[in-house]
């Protein structure tokens, strides 16, 4: 993946949230910078059961270390060759899979919940490390990945069709089948979530899979798939490509994949429904937002600044549901501002491996470069910088060339800047003011995103109201990037196709098959 197709969203159960709270308040502690050096000095594919050579080294990309900037090591991107071999895989391996009985499925990915939170710390500094992100938040991302290996187990035995009873005693029924080999494309900001969130439904229905990673992250793909292979998963069922876009290219175009799940920006995202196009594949896309948190004068204020901290900090802002347009009734907005500003100011960034940071380093140069860029447009075509928005070079030496951006608050913003318009993808917070309810609700919807959405308001009325109006596929009331597994996760527009993290999404990798049996003699005119 480049640079503008690591777009997701930051899905926080409430669990892992009260853990990173809870975590942060501790007293400061030190995690390993780096994982084991043995990890990078085995190849990053991994196809039917180990770690494979690429078969072609001309196209290179280097895995750099967001806090520090330094190389961590350098990896072929897979050819149509490796692609080849992973798919082939895949597909040698779906007939004994998709045959194996639910609850031995269901018993798989359980284990494989249970070995990766016995190895929660393993996971957590290597996704730091190749993240950029506080190691207290990749805690939660792991957490947030085994939970829904077993949500998904959970479902597994459940896949059921239906019975329709006619006449006669003839009847119908349906039944719901595995597709076969499928392809997910994970994105930067969340990589073991990624793995965790498309692998496991996909698993639990019986299709086997070839992921790939951003080559911006692409290290605990593999850990994952190892712990998959560890936990009694039969080889080739998940396998692991690395590269950019030929090598997704190359997978999505293959005749032998069946459904395709992507998450990423819009236009890498219509990309690969083009690619789809041909053979009529399978496809779940979660694609890029730029949505709104809307804040009435009733609403509590404490809370309300709360939802807007997790609406555009976590993750360094690297969030695509991310309520980065807050919308205040004006009434609100001199004392709303005031307490915001002091929250903003205080947060602690640096070092991600130390317990009391709570905004890591932003992916990588390009990135950092492509957000700063944002608020210098914005300040050009007008904006107030509250506060934040520069570089930071943290006092550890170690993390002198980091990419680290400190927290940005802008205020003085009209509706047609490029920084309303656009998904920053960053630590940039933009305030808006409205006088009615109308008014908001027209303002917010005005965008061809449809991925998100928040209101604050004591009203439960105008709450309900507004958010039936909100052209959006995943809302909240009083709160904000909240995503406890089972909760469907999805947008509307050009924000995406289908839904993630629901009981739902086992049905996306299906398909179903009506029978009629007739139980009398055939009529017929002819």
């Amino acid at each position: 993946m480049t640079l503008l197709t690591g777009r997701i969203f930051l899905r926080v159960t409430r669990r892992s949230y009260n853990n990173f709270q809870a975590v942060r308040l501790q007293k400061v502690a030190i995690a390993s910078s780096r994982p084991a050096s043995s990890f990078f000095q085995k190849p990053l594919n991994f196809i039917d059961g180990e770690r494979v050579a690429p078969s072609d080294t001309a196209q290179q990309f280097k895995v750099v270390q967001p806090s520090t900037g330094e190389v961590l090591c350098e990896s072929a991107s897979s050819s149509q060759e490796d692609v080849e071999l992973a798919v082939a895989s895949a597909k040698k391996a779906f007939p004994e899979w998709s045959e194996t009985p639910a609850m031995e499925r269901a018993r798989i990915l359980q284990n494989a919940a249970r070995l990766i939170r016995e190895r929660i710390e393993d996971f957590a500094t290597m996704e730091t490390t190749d993240n950029g992100k506080a190691i207290t938040e990749s805690r939660g991302d792991v957490t947030s990945a085994t939970d829904a290996l077993e949500f998904f187990a959970g479902l597994a035995p459940t896949l059921a069709g239906e019975h329709y009873q006619y006449p006669g005693g003839t009847f119908g029924y349906t039944v719901r089948e595995p597709l076969g080999v499928c392809a997910g494309i994970g994105a930067w900001n969340f990589p073991i979530q990624m793995a965790g969130w498309k692998a496991a439904p996909a698993l639990a229905a019986g299709n086997t899979m070839v992921f790939k990673p951003s080559p911006m992250t692409p290290l605990t793909a593999v850990m994952f798939a190892e712990a998959l292979l560890d936990s009694g998963l039969p080889k080739g069922v998940f396998n692991v490509v690395q590269g950019q876009g030929v090598t997704g290219g190359a997978l999505t175009s293959h005749p032998d994949v069946a459904k395709v799940t992507f998450t990423g920006s819009v236009p890498t995202g219509k990309t690969i429904m083009r690619s789809c196009v041909d053979d009529l594949k399978h496809v779940t896309l979660e694609l890029g937002g730029k949505s709104p948190l809307i804040i009435f004068a009733d609403a509590d204020l404490d809370n309300a600044i709360n939802g807007a901290m997790l609406a555009n900090f976590l993750s360094q802002g690297e969030v695509c549901s991310n309520g980065t347009k807050v919308y205040l009734e004006r009434s609100i907005k001199e004392t709303f501002v005031a307490k915001l500003l002091e929250r903003v100011r205080s947060l602690k960034i640096g070092d991600p491996f130390r317990e009391d940071t709570q905004v890591g380093a932003l992916v990588n140069q390009e990135h950092m470069e492509k957000v700063l860029g944002y608020v210098r447009g914005a300040k050009e075509q007008g904006a107030t910088i509250l506060c934040g928005g520069e570089r930071v070079i943290p006092d550890d030496a170690k993390l002198a060339n980091g990419f680290f951006v400190s927290p940005c608050v802008m205020d003085n913003l009209t509706d047609d800047m490029t920084i309303i318009v656009e998904e920053t993808f960053g630590p940039i917070l933009t305030l808006l003011t409205f006088d009615t309810e109308s008014e908001v609700t027209r303002r917010a919807n005005d965008t061809p995103f449809g991925l998100a959405g928040g209101v604050f308001t004591k009203d439960i009325q105008r709450a309900h109201r507004v958010i039936k109006n909100m052209k959006a596929g995943s809302c909240w009331i009083n709160t904000y990037n909240m995503y406890p597994v089972g909760w469907p996760f999805g947008g509307y527009k050009q924000s995406g196709l289908g839904r993630e993290n629901g009981a739902v999404t086992l049905n996306n990798f299906t398909q179903l098959k009506s029978v009629y049996v007739e139980m009398g003699d055939v009529e017929s005119p002819l």
